[in-house]
C-alpha cells in the first residue's frame, strides 16, 4: 500500500488571511465601540476606521470579504460591515436597524437551528433564544456550517409557517443565514441527532418537545 502524505500545513499567505479575517469579524460584530469606531445602527463602519484600526491595507481588506468562507462580511464602497452575528452589548447596532437592512424570509421549506446537547431542555421550556447575539441563526439545511460547528450535537427543524403564527418574523441576510428574534418551543417539529452522545439520547430529547405540541 502506497504511503499516504500527512496534509500540508497551511501556508504563511493562508494563516496571515485566515487571522486578519478573525480580527475583522471580531471588530465589526463585537468590538468597534470597544475600539471607539463610529458605527451605524445597522452596523456600517467607515473603510478607512477600520484599515487604520487593524493596521491593513484596502487589498487586504476587499481579500478578506472577499475570500471570508461564511460570507458573513459586507463591502459596499467607503463602508463595510458584518452581515449579521453581532452582539446585543455592542450599543451601535439595533435589531430594527439590521431587520430594514435584511430581506424578509416568505419561503415555506423546514429550516434548521443547530445546538448543543446540554441547551436542549431550556430550548423546550423557553424556546430558541438570540443568547449574546441579536438574533437567533437558522439554515436551509443541516449540510450548512449549522451543522458542523464543533459544540453541535442536535439539529433542531423548525417550521416557518408556525413561526409566522406566533407572531415573529423570519428574515434572510445577504449571505444567506435566516435570523429570527426567537424560535417558540412549539414551532420546533423535528429533531436530529449529529453526534454518538445525541443518538443515545434522541428519544429522551424528542420527548421534551412533545409536551408543547411541537415534535
Amino acid at each position: 500500500m502506497q504511503a499516504q502524505p500527512f496534509p500540508s500545513k497551511p501556508s504563511p499567505v493562508t494563516r496571515g488571511l485566515t487571522d486578519k479575517s478573525k480580527r475583522l469579524s471580531w471588530l465589526l460584530r463585537h468590538g468597534a465601540s470597544e475600539l471607539g469606531l463610529a458605527m451605524d445602527s445597522a452596523g456600517w463602519v467607515e473603510v478607512d476606521a477600520v484599515l487604520r484600526a487593524l493596521d491593513i491595507s484596502r487589498d487586504e481588506l476587499e481579500t478578506v470579504v472577499r475570500e471570508n468562507d461564511k460570507r458573513r462580511l459586507e463591502l459596499a464602497g467607503s463602508r463595510v460591515r458584518a452581515c449579521q452575528g453581532h452582539s446585543r452589548d455592542n450599543r451601535a447596532v439595533t435589531r430594527e436597524a439590521l431587520e430594514r437592512s435584511w430581506s424578509v424570509h416568505s419561503e415555506e421549506a423546514k429550516l434548521w437551528h443547530g445546538t448543543s446537547l446540554d441547551a436542549v431542555a431550556s430550548i423546550a421550556a423557553e424556546g430558541i433564544l438570540p443568547g449574546q447575539r441579536t438574533h437567533v441563526h437558522l439554515a436551509p439545511s443541516l449540510a450548512s456550517k449549522v451543522g458542523k460547528r464543533a459544540a453541535v450535537h442536535v439539529g433542531l427543524e423548525v417550521c416557518p409557517a408556525r413561526v409566522r403564527r406566533a407572531g415573529v418574523t423570519l428574515y434572510r441576510a445577504p449571505n444567506g443565514v435566516l435570523l429570527a428574534r426567537w424560535i417558540p418551543a412549539s414551532c420546533v417539529t423535528g429533531l436530529q441527532a449529529l453526534s454518538k452522545r445525541a443518538r443515545r439520547r434522541e428519544h429522551e430529547l424528542a420527548a421534551l418537545f412533545e409536551s408543547v405540541g411541537s415534535v
